[in-house]
This record gives structure tokens, sequence and C-alpha cells, in this order.
């Protein structure tokens, strides 16, 4: 049995071989990370994520137009704080030497 926290697992969700088509093929044109480019900084993207969430509406999962490619770390801490209400910056448990 999964943890409570668990959404499932990554096919049941949608994210199958059709997804990993798609985002292959997404990054392929897109390699670089928005976020990090708005930083003036070049970085590969890893992830490709869903501007507005979909939340299971299939328009928002497989439109490009709702998709931007970002690397994990702004994927992971940046955008998934901003879906939460978030201000989009890490949580102060880090010090300012990143430790």
């Amino acid at each position: 049995m999964g943890k409570p926290h668990d959404r499932g697992k990554t096919a049941a969700r949608g994210y199958g071989g059709r997804w990993q088509r798609e985002r292959l093929a997404f990054l392929a044109q897109h390699p670089l990370c928005t976020m990090c480019e708005r930083e003036d900084r070049v970085t590969q993207a890893k992830v490709v994520d869903h501007i507005v969430p979909h939340k299971g509406d299939p328009h928002l999962m497989w439109s490009w137009s709702n998709w931007q490619p970002l690397c994990k770390p702004h994927h992971d801490v940046t955008k998934q704080s901003l879906d939460k209400g978030g201000n989009g910056k890490a949580p102060k448990l880090v010090r300012t030497d990143g430790w």
C-alpha cells in the first residue's frame, strides 16, 4: 500500500508511453529551461512542466501551448512552490553558504 501522499504511479496519472514520446519531442524543440533564461543563465531543460496544472483535463495535459521546459531544480522547487501558492523561492532551510 502506498504512502498517504502518493498520487499513484506516473502511468496511472497519464504519464505513460505517450507522455514520454511527447516529452522527448518537446524537449528536442525546446532544450533550455525558461526560468533559467529569465535569469540570464543557460541550462538544459530536463522536465516538461504544465504551466496551468492539468488536474486530469486532457486539453491542458496534451496542449504544447500549456507546456514549458524547465530544469529539475526550477521544476522541483520554484514551480512547485508557485503551484502551492508560495512565492517560488526555496524554503529558508538552507544557510547562505548552501548547507
